[in-house]
């Protein structure tokens, strides 16, 4: 049999540092992913991504399980290449796609190279805030 805990604040332990459920439940991400997004893209670990989409070099499309409510979310990117220690530049950077509720863009470049080459990074981390639908 399911149970439902209902309540407005958490504290801890000790009663003290109180905050409301809703900043728990709004703060919370909505799904993130860590993928090798060199050679054989693959998933390393997620919450609510069902699968990663390989576009081309350092072009992906992180496809989420459960569809955010509306295309307003905020999705934060970042990559690097781990033989080099090199960071690179991760962002939805693809102007020509329509952003939707269902799949976030992620562009994967140098930060250092003048013509932002984009570059198949061996880790790639995307996480996701905004409402589910």
């Amino acid at each position: 049999m399911a149970s439902e805990l209902r309540v407005n604040t958490l504290k801890d332990a000790a009663g003290n540092n109180s905050i409301a459920t809703s900043f728990v439940a709004g703060g919370s991400a909505k799904a993130f992913v860590n993928f090798n997004g060199n050679g054989t893209v693959a998933i390393k670990s997620n919450l609510n991504t069902s699968s990663i989409t390989d576009n081309g070099t350092g072009d992906y499309t992180a496809n989420l399980a459960s569809a955010m409510s509306n295309a307003l979310y905020t999705g934060l990117a970042s990559a690097r290449d781990a033989s080099t220690g090199t960071n690179i530049v991760a962002a939805d950077g693809n102007t020509t796609r329509t952003v939707g509720a269902s799949a976030f863009h992620v562009w994967a470049a140098y930060s250092g190279a003048s013509n932002k080459t984009l570059y198949d990074a061996l880790f790639v981390d995307v996480v996701i805030h905004g409402d589910l639908a």
